[in-house]
């Protein structure tokens, strides 16, 4: 058009403001894939300081939106830590899941512990789930690896669904779950104790894939300012995108909060 027209490139821009801001904005982008490709392992605090340093005025929420949308959000290796101890003097309950396959909601509830690595610290997130829907159904997220996390978890899956007659709950046979206060708590609500077999990850499968989602999908695509941020960004992931708009394939494409809800009403007699 500018060729057509014979006006210069500067003449077009300074009487059309809004070309002006999406071509600052297309410079902006390719400035940013240029860090990241030239330093694949930064993240959007040292992509942001280098933009800086090149005359930038951008701040990293910008950048960050930049490198989401454009999926460069670097992926690191992250340093392992187990969450999972076993070497303790707590009674260890049978596998009752091996042959048990749920056909509805609120008959299996799986758990699980995970790290989450923020900057200068681990931080641990405890989940409930339902293992029909694959519904989340509690969770927790704290500083320490002590039972707190993973009773408060709990606590929120018996507030939000009760305790219904003959319902299952399956862990790993780690510390959290295996200690006093946490069984107990499953024994005052009636709630039958299942433990997976000593070294079988394959026992909590379902609970085990839901956290490579997690960390594939929301924790190692984000990088999280303090706990509080965390939260945050895990409520949000956790409650509105898992929850209900992620699509299953095991469920026939639907969300776990559409599929749960059809279950339900489904149990309902006419």
């Amino acid at each position: 058009m500018i060729e057509l027209t014979g006006i210069s490139r500067a003449t077009y821009y300074r009487f059309d403001p809004e070309a002006v801001a999406a071509v600052k904005d297309v410079e902006l982008r390719d400035a940013v894939q240029r860090v990241a490709l030239k330093y694949p392992a930064y993240g959007r605090p040292r992509i942001t300081a280098e933009l800086k340093r090149r005359g930038w005025q951008v701040n990293h929420k910008r950048v960050g939106r930049i490198l989401r949308e454009d999926n460069l959000l670097c992926i690191r290796k992250r340093k392992f830590q187990t969450t999972t101890d076993s070497t303790h003097n707590h009674r260890i309950y049978k596998n009752l899941t091996r042959e048990f396959v749920p056909t509805r909601p609120n008959q299996l509830w799986v758990a699980d512990i995970t790290y989450i690595r923020l900057a200068e610290e681990f931080v641990y997130l405890a989940v409930v789930l339902d293992a029909h829907s694959r519904l989340v159904i509690g969770w927790a997220l704290e500083r320490t690896l002590e039972a707190k996390v993973a009773i408060d978890a709990l606590r929120m899956a018996f507030d939000k669904r009760g305790a219904p007659a003959g319902l299952i709950h399956h862990s790993d046979r780690g510390v959290q779950y295996a200690c006093g206060e946490y069984t107990q708590l499953l024994k005052d609500h009636r709630v039958q104790i299942s433990m997976s077999r000593k070294g079988n990850p394959y026992d909590n499968a379902k609970a085990e894939s839901f956290m490579k989602t997690l960390k594939h999908e929301e924790v190692h695509r984000v990088e999280y300012d303090d706990l509080a941020d965390a939260r945050r960004g895990i409520r949000k992931f956790l409650e509105l995108t898992y929850n209900r708009k992620r699509l299953h394939s095991a469920l026939g494409y639907l969300p776990s909060a559409e599929f749960d809800k059809i279950a339900l009403i489904e149990k309902v007699p006419a």
